[in-house]
């Protein structure tokens, strides 16, 4: 796989840099969602639990 004599890169190559820059956007965006999430967002007023009687 070498990059100097070969202008194009390979299928491989092509592939690899591709599932690079997708992790490298998923990451991002998942620090973003995490950032985002407060305490006061995070309770949505729903609560699991049954009605109160």
């Amino acid at each position: 796989m070498s990059r100097d004599n070969d202008p194009q890169p390979t299928r491989e190559e092509r592939l690899a840099a591709k599932l690079r820059e997708n992790l490298r956007r998923r990451k991002a965006q998942s620090r973003r969602i995490a950032g985002a999430e407060s305490p006061e967002s995070a309770d949505s007023g729903l609560s699991n639990a049954g009605p109160k009687s």
